[in-house]
């Protein structure tokens, strides 16, 4: 069985492109076409992450490059406007960088995307040094575990855990990532933790719970008495 992918670290990719605080305008653009990436952390020293350039951040420049800034166009952004007349990786980039650790969650990595709305974070150590860089399409990875892999995690951790005696008749069906949890319980109120715990074994898309409560005679027939 592969390893369950729970952390950074364990998807990020640690060959990163980066530039300088001094880097020119065209360099950062050739950069990115060359390398096809959207954004680049900026470093200083021996590969401390000072902030991040991005597309967005250059796009400014185009946008102005005709004309100066419409002065009736309601808050506008200064930052923008300055961003236009930018020539170095100092100029343009976003500080502080908004970055995660190697050890942080994947879950809590989505959540640091989502909330701040981009697509790739660098992953930095405590004193903010350059580990890598962990993209959305890192933390998709996950989906790609085998069902096999998941149905075995599943067994391993969730019924086993929660339903030692009966264990072994709690039947795990996993298809393209969905688990289907079938069989007979005790303790019906125990239905919705297997389902919570079953969403947080990585590469799960979803679950369906049929699993029903044991009638008493079954209950009774099952121990011997």
């Amino acid at each position: 069985m592969s390893e369950t992918p729970h952390i950074v670290s364990d998807v990020m990719t640690r060959t990163v492109v980066a530039v300088g605080r001094h880097a020119l305008f065209k360099e950062i653009v050739r950069t990115m076409e060359q390398w096809k990436v959207s954004a680049m952390p900026v470093l200083e020293g021996e590969g401390r992450v000072v902030g991040v350039v991005s597309e967005a951040d250059l796009l400014p420049k185009e946008e102005f490059r005709d004309s100066g800034p419409n002065l009736f166009e309601p808050r506008r952004r200064m930052s923008d406007l300055a961003k236009a007349g930018a020539a170095t990786a100092e100029e343009l980039m976003s500080t502080p960088a908004v970055t995660v650790h190697p050890d942080a969650t994947l879950a809590q990595a989505a959540r640091i995307m989502a909330v701040r709305g981009v697509k790739r974070l660098p992953v930095v150590d405590q004193v903010g040094m350059l580990q890598g860089v962990v993209s959305r399409a890192d933390l998709l990875k996950v989906f790609l575990r085998s069902d096999e892999d998941i149905e075995e995690e599943v067994r391993r951790t969730v019924v086993s855990y929660l339903f030692p005696a009966v264990s072994h008749a709690i039947h795990v069906d996993v298809h393209e990532g969905v688990v289907t949890l079938r069989g007979h319980i005790r303790d019906t109120s125990l239905i919705s933790v297997a389902v919570r715990l079953v969403r947080a074994v990585e590469g799960v898309v979803d679950v369906e719970p049929r699993l029903t409560g044991q009638s008493v005679g079954a209950d009774r027939s099952e121990d011997g008495r």
